[in-house]
């Protein structure tokens, strides 16, 4: 792994003193008051290049402001879309944080289905928990734990995990894609559990596929992972799925402590905030709601090379097994 020099940063902000007054303004809602360690991470995304790391960076503005993302945060859409998108079918939540202070999302990768509303839906409301991670949860949390902190781990359930799921990979790959480009080195550790035959065969050809940084930041655990989740965070913080051995997410879907329910205190947080600020901000920019249509990137060629792969084992799996 690449290290990222105290020189390589200063040469960095020289670069961006040169951006404009636009360019500018979208940079702060990047680094919330930590342009040093926002430069470090897109020099680590593309290996100490500084070159290839400036030019990441400005298009990632020019996405920004393109697409209107600083003010994401005050366009929702509907409550039902909202919570349908982010609950019913990404399953996305947060259990709390690890004794380090990481915020702690989990992801039912499993169970997700991803024909249920639109890309555009998709695509708005991870970009919005996104912004909303980096612009109050983060903050929030280098406040709390006296320190700064900039980054996440990310908790995925397999369970219930099917060939269908191939149906999925693309629409993935989009949001993978913007993540990689626009919110590079947000997230600390990938940690894969309840993880069936089908993942695991998938794995062992893509892992060999993926960049080393990549590959040793995902970890994919024994069972519900709970004993090494357990080294890093505290019980309280665990995600309802891992706190029963050998239960996954669709077997406590109605416990009180259920990440994707919508009396979760994330899923709450997260809508009024949105709403809130819409009012806020309605008198002068009146807003109507509705899906927001982004712009997406041009789909990495090492990125279509391993949907490609995971077709190619999906459909060997598929065959061997008479489905």
């Amino acid at each position: 792994m690449v290290i990222v020099t105290e020189e390589m940063t200063k040469q960095f902000h020289k670069l961006m003193e040169e951006i404009d007054e636009r360019h500018k303004d979208t940079f702060k809602n990047v680094h919330q008051g930590y342009p040093t360690g926002t430069l470090k991470r897109f020099l680590r995304a593309r290996d100490g290049n500084l070159s290839k790391a400036h030019k990441m960076l400005v298009d990632c503005l020019d996405w920004r402001i393109q697409n209107d993302i600083d003010d994401i945060l005050t366009k929702p859409i509907s409550p039902t879309e909202l919570y349908r998108t982010i609950r019913d079918t990404q399953l996305v939540g947060l259990s709390g944080y690890t004794k380090e202070g990481h915020p702690v999302f989990v992801i039912g990768a499993g169970f997700s289905t991803y024909d249920k509303a639109s890309v555009n839906y998709y695509v708005q409301s991870h970009i919005q928990m996104n912004e909303y991670r980096d612009r109050v949860m983060l903050p929030s949390a280098s406040r709390k734990f006296g320190r700064h902190i900039s980054t996440c781990i990310k908790i995925l359930d397999m369970t219930g995990l099917k060939l269908s799921a191939l149906n999925q990979v693309k629409l993935l790959t989009v949001i993978s894609n913007i993540d990689d480009l626009n919110y590079p080195e947000k997230t600390e550790t990938y940690y894969i559990v309840n993880a069936p035959y089908i993942f695991s065969a998938c794995w062992k050809v893509v892992k060999p596929l993926l960049q080393e940084r990549t590959r040793k930041k995902v970890q994919v655990l024994q069972g519900s992972g709970k004993d090494e989740l357990l080294k890093i965070m505290d019980y309280g913080s665990l995600p309802h799925f891992c706190k029963r051995e050998g239960s996954g997410s669709g077997s406590s879907r109605n416990l009180s402590d259920d990440c994707y329910s919508l009396d979760n205190d994330f899923h709450q947080e997260l809508y009024n905030y949105i709403k809130s600020r819409a009012e806020l901000t309605r008198p002068a920019r009146p807003t109507r709601q509705g899906s927001l249509h982004i712009g997406f990137p041009e789909p990495n060629p090492d990125d279509v090379k391993i949907v490609e792969t995971i077709e190619t084992e999906c459909q060997k799996f598929g065959h061997q097994n008479d489905l």
